[in-house]
């Protein structure tokens, strides 16, 4: 048995920064994606960081269940044990729910919502086995405030701040830790593929490597619930003590300029 720190999304923004952490660390990392010349970067550069780690790289779609399932079949082959599983894979769309084109948005639905779900799965039940394990899923501020313009991304990081809280509770008289990651804009390729520059103007985005700092120190004290900076968690506090109409205006205010 061999223990391993897995990493979605780890070829740019937030999942690099994570596995740079880890790799300093001295986790042996595996950064399942579709983009292989992005991932062999991240891996050229996580071996100058730390070369006595073994970094290794899988072609996956994780937007399709039959290749997933050849993973998860790899990973009983290889008798790896994953005592760490980060969750950082997703995309974002800003448009019109009216407009939104649907495959998009379903895509969106099962890397954002499907995948999480599948590698919590994957990885839970031989954590418990073993008494030992952390999960990150990366879910957003978003993810507590209704997102007018942007609605299906705010529905999925619902899901996982909720998916992730659940499991959190029900594994809680064990050594694992499930940490649902909720922060505010960051800097990464979301903006570019999401359209949102408006919003991003509006709000001074934090640095990935901040965020993934900080959800590292969380994950590791055991936290459920993280919400990296001050400006953020007062803006989740103010928004439980205001009216849910008002939520939705600011909200979309801040998403589309001219409504």
């Amino acid at each position: 048995m061999k223990k391993i720190t897995l990493i979605t999304g780890a070829s740019s923004g937030l999942g690099k920064e994570f596995a740079k952490i880890y790799c300093k660390e001295n986790n042996n990392l595996l950064l399942p994606g579709r983009n292989l010349e992005s991932l062999n970067c991240v891996k050229e550069e996580l071996n100058k960081i730390n070369s006595s780690v073994d970094v290794e790289i899988y072609k996956t779609d994780l937007l399709n269940s039959e290749e997933l399932k050849s993973f998860k079949t790899f990973l009983e082959e290889k008798d790896y044990f994953v005592n760490n599983l980060i969750n950082c894979a997703g995309f974002g769309d800003r448009c019109d729910f009216k407009d939104m084109d649907l495959d998009k948005q379903i895509d969106m639905n099962r890397l954002n919502c499907d995948a999480i779900l599948f590698f919590n799965k994957l990885v839970l039940n031989r954590m418990l086995e073993n008494n030992e394990g952390h999960i990150i899923n990366v879910s957003s501020i978003a993810g507590f405030i209704p997102g007018p313009y942007m609605s299906t991304y705010h529905a999925t990081k619902s899901y996982i701040l909720l998916l992730s809280e659940s499991i959190s509770f029900e594994v809680r008289k064990s050594r694992v830790k499930v940490l649902a990651l909720c922060p505010g804009p960051f800097e990464s390729n979301f903006v570019k593929v999401a359209g949102n520059d408006y919003t991003f103007k509006k709000i001074k985005p934090m640095s990935a490597q901040k965020v993934a700092e900080k959800g590292y120190k969380a994950s590791i004290k055991g936290k459920k619930v993280y919400i990296p900076g001050f400006g953020n968690k007062l803006t989740i506090f103010a928004a439980k003590l205001a009216p849910r109409c008002l939520i939705r205006v600011i909200s979309a205010k801040n998403i589309k300029k001219d409504i």
